[in-house]
């Protein structure tokens, strides 16, 4: 993988992060649920590590951090999960999956093509955390498929 191809990729990952973190602060904000509330909340800061992470990245290899993530990524963030609070709680769980699952597809490839520390680490921590939102998203999903069942 070149270097320009690298920094191509570690911002399309900075640009999702961004969208993520805004994405889950403003489902958060409509939640009703305290507990769903709370999770989003914590998801939003797990994702804004990472963004903090690439960006540190993307500058120790002299690139600067587009700009399209920057202005973007955020308004493309709190629109969609504007739209989405106006669904269902299920929607909103199965968008946050699919999300999710892609950043999963997407961090799985470039971590085949990234050998070297720390960033493989960095970009495995991140791999994990996408998949533990993935699973608590998928949990909350079977627990209100559960619940509609017994009423």
């Amino acid at each position: 993988m070149t270097e320009e191809d690298l920094i191509r990729s570690l911002n399309w990952f900075y640009s999702l992060e961004i969208e993520q973190v805004d994405l889950y602060k403003t489902q958060a904000r409509a939640a009703g649920d305290l507990y769903l509330q709370q999770v989003l909340t914590r998801v939003a800061e797990i994702e804004q590590k990472h963004v903090i992470n690439l960006e540190a990245e993307l500058k120790r290899r002299g690139a600067t951090p587009t700009r399209l993530g920057t202005i973007i990524a955020p308004i493309l963030g709190i629109a969609a999960g504007t739209i989405l609070n106006w669904t269902s709680t299920r929607t909103i769980l199965w968008a946050n999956i699919t999300l999710e699952e892609k950043a999963m597809t997407d961090y799985k490839g470039l971590i085949l093509k990234v050998a070297e520390k720390p960033l493989f680490d960095l970009l495995w921590s991140h791999l994990i955390d996408e998949d533990l939102h993935t699973a608590w998203f998928s949990n909350k999903l079977k627990e209100l498929d559960r619940l509609a069942l017994r009423s």
